[in-house]
Parts: C-alpha cells; structure tokens; sequence
C-alpha cells in the first residue's frame, strides 16, 4: 500500500528559492517565474515546509552579494510561512562569512547552510582553507550544512575539522563506481555526523531508498527534491511509493532534518 503525504510531516531539506528569476531561478524550464507560484507548487504536491538557501548563477567576487542572498533568504521567510530560511557563505571571505553566519544564527534563528555549490558562486572546494574556517565556526555554533555532491576527499577533512557541525551530501547519484551512490551510502554510515539527502538524480532507480535505509540506517536520509531543478512532486511520491515502514518514513520525511536543525 503506497504511503499517503498527508499521514506525515514533509519537510523538502534541498531546494533553491529565488527573489532574483534571472540569475537566481535555475529551473531549466524556466519555471516558477516567482516564489509566489514557487510556494504554491510546494504546497500542491503535499509539502509542508521547504529550506534552501538562495543561490546566483556566476562567480560571486564581492561578499556584498552573499549578505544581499541572505536578505532575499529572510524576506523570503517574512513572506512564506512554509519557507525555512538557510544561508549562504563564501571560502574567499571567511571571516566576513563567520560574522554574517553568527549575525543571522543568533539574530534571525538560521541554522542551515547552503546547499553550497562550489561550480556555481566559485566558493571553493569544502576542504579549502576558507570553507575549513567557516566551517569549524558553524560546528561551534551546532549548525547544519548542505554540500553538493561532496566526495571522501573534500568531506573527511570538514568532518575532522569541525566536529559539531552536521553535514548534509546532496545527490546520491547513480549506484556505479567507486564514487556511485553505493559508495556514497556507505561513506555516510561511516561517520556519525554524516547524512545525505535524496534529492537530484537516483530515486528513479528503484529501491534506492530503500536500499539507502538498509545501509544508513533511517535516522541518516533527508528528503530533498531539488525544486525546480527537478520535480517536487515525482521526489516526494516517489519516496512515498518506496517500502518503508511508517517509523521510517517518519524520519526521512521531516523528522530527521527537524532533529539536526534542533
């Protein structure tokens, strides 16, 4: 029997919202045209809450264009209640990034950082000196960072580095290879601060979620959909069409990424 979304709390952990469409919205369609339509389809499919920090599509060389992302994160809140605000930081502006991330985490209750993409806004990689400082800052603080992709090599030195900080792999990817999903899932069983989220391409593949419980354990899956960029609604009834138990289902639907943001 497929799971229905309304027996739980949703909470989409990976998505990009954006006040900017032209350099923010990085739906490849070229939809939602504004949040407004954004948050409707959020709710259409069953979502309740949704987070992610908002991104533009070129390399960021001023920090001034972090703080104005993390104003649009805040209106974005002051406008859609479902809306969880996350943040953006940047590895050429470690210290401007750790006072912003200690203003917005005390001042306005963020907790939750990017997703961070270093191809896009050129952060740099997750184990560059300045992202190692930001994030050992935000593990003092006991936030929570979304990476994109994130591989052994970038990741481990995060995980060392900054040992309260959680940190949240994007995108299980394909379950090839020696940095396929399997892998991936085994990484993150590994480490206790570990945790990915479904979002992006590999819930197609049947019982990957499954698969990825079997492995992880529940308490380890975020839900994510990469909304716009891909559906929310093929993500969200495509885990629910997963066999799950209701515990599980619980856990990877809302109640894991409620925990770690505390």
């Amino acid at each position: 029997m497929i799971a229905k979304a309304e027996d739980f709390e949703i909470i989409d952990a990976h998505t990009h919202p954006f006040l900017n469409y032209k350099d923010g919205c990085i739906g490849p369609y070229g939809k939602p045209e504004d949040m407004e339509e954004f948050d409707r389809e959020m709710k259409k499919v069953g979502i309740d809450f949704y987070t992610g920090a908002p991104l533009v599509m070129h390399n960021v060389t001023d920090f001034a264009e972090i703080k104005q992302l993390n104003e649009d994160a805040l209106r974005i809140r002051d406008k859609f209640s479902s809306y969880i605000p996350a943040m953006q930081v940047h590895g050429d502006f470690p210290q401007e990034s750790i006072e912003e991330m200690q203003r917005l985490y005390h001042n306005e209750n963020v907790r939750y950082i990017g997703e961070i993409v270093p191809y896009i806004m050129y952060t740099g990689e997750f184990n560059s000196p300045g992202m190692l400082e930001i994030f050992k800052a935000a593990g003092e603080l006991g936030m929570t960072a979304n990476l994109h992709d994130g591989s052994r090599e970038t990741v481990i030195p995060v995980l060392e580095n900054a040992p309260g900080l959680k940190v949240i792999l994007a995108h299980p990817g394909e379950p090839w290879g020696p940095t396929g999903a399997k892998d991936r899932f085994k990484f993150v069983s590994e480490h206790e601060n570990l945790y990915m989220d479904i979002s992006g391409y590999g819930l197609f593949r049947w019982n990957m979620l499954r698969y990825a419980v079997d492995v992880c354990g529940a308490e380890k899956i975020i839900f994510g959909s990469d909304m716009p960029t891909c559906s929310a609604g093929m993500y969200l009834y495509g885990a629910l069409c997963e066999n799950m138990t209701d515990e599980e289902f619980r856990l990877v639907l809302g109640g894991n990424f409620r925990r770690l943001l505390g």
